[in-house]
């Protein structure tokens, strides 16, 4: 019979660092209440090591008094690899400031159900993408001791703290260059999978308004994301003479069948994406892009731990998504 060994306890790292279960505590917490040398520090830290001791988050949060539990559910849009960048760094920085940062599948859920769901977890704080929440969701989530939360999207919800991702910006840089390279019959793709509406709908209407009183025509062009698509999409493409793709991963895809079907690139039709991604830069032509500015990630962290700490503050409101046109041979 395989004998499990014991779960190694608190007081079995102070035993062997020679310590007290309230040095133990005061160490791996990182408090700075209370003054403890470094050497003490140093043996706490190789005795929890030794043992393979690690700290009870759940106990931990009853002692402090609430959860140090990041709620991020998953977006409902796909994640690109901007994005998922942003998220990595957002999530390294909120460890470094001692909280656990957990993702959430919601599939299927939405709004004051979404919610309710989430706060069963207890988080601290949530962050929410996208427009999956509203007041009576923030209400919810609050009553049940989350102290922030904070949504990136296109629109404020009432008592959240809110990032808001100006995706016409996006639209109106494309438009615009395409516009500025004597481009006037002008499409703009528009992605069919789930999700993506909430980005490409804002990008297609700031392309209109760049170009409104121009002359020049924007038109929307459905697009799913697969060879064939593209393919048909290519054999019989509107009189256009520009195309801002939605982003670099459609640009690629439908310049490539463009290129199939024998058009030229940017003779016949020019293209620009969004992103800036490194694969962009490897095609011929090399493709043009909108470089977008997330948030930065740390700044952010920040955010959230401001917000634990000053639960009743107002909630703060800050506009991101910088937008800015990188000129290649696609254009």
């Amino acid at each position: 019979m395989v004998q499990i060994p014991n779960t190694p306890t608190s007081a079995d790292v102070a035993r062997l660092a020679g310590v007290s279960r309230a040095t133990v505590s005061y160490v791996l917490n990182n408090t700075d209440a209370v003054r403890i040398s470094e050497p003490t520090r140093r043996r706490v830290h190789e005795a929890a090591r030794e043992l393979g001791y690690v700290p009870h988050a759940a106990a931990r949060s009853l002692r402090a008094g609430r959860s140090r539990m990041v709620l991020m559910p998953a977006p409902a849009l796909p994640v690109g690899p901007l994005y998922g960048a942003f998220l990595d760094e957002f999530q390294g920085a909120l460890g470094r400031l001692d909280y656990t940062v957990v993702q959430y599948g919601s599939v299927g859920l939405q709004g004051d159900e979404a919610a309710r769901a989430w706060a069963e977890l207890r988080p601290v704080a949530v962050l929410v993408p996208g427009t999956g929440i509203g007041p009576r969701g923030v209400a919810v989530l609050k009553r049940s001791g989350a102290r922030a939360v904070v949504t990136l999207g296109p629109e404020r919800v009432e008592g959240a703290h809110a990032l808001l991702m100006d995706h016409e910006a996006v639209g109106r840089c494309a438009a615009a260059h395409l516009y500025e390279r004597g481009r006037r019959r002008i499409g703009v793709v528009v992605p069919e999978e789930p999700g993506l509406g909430v980005c490409s709908r804002p990008r297609l209407a700031g392309a209109r308004r760049a170009l409104r009183g121009t002359g020049a025509s924007v038109v929307g062009v459905p697009l799913a994301y697969t060879e064939r698509a593209a393919a048909e999409l290519a054999a019989d493409l509107p009189e256009l003479d520009g195309v801002f793709a939605y982003n670099d991963e459609y640009a690629m895809l439908l310049m490539r069948a463009l290129q199939d079907a024998g058009r030229r690139i940017p003779e016949d039709l020019a293209v620009i994406g969004a992103d800036d991604l490194m694969l962009g830069r490897l095609l011929r032509p090399r493709l043009s892009s909108v470089r977008i500015e997330l948030p930065s990630g740390r700044e952010l962290a920040a955010l959230v731990d401001r917000a634990v700490r000053d639960a009743g503050g107002e909630p703060e409101v800050h506009r991101v998504l910088g937008a800015s046109v990188v000129r290649r041979e696609s254009t």
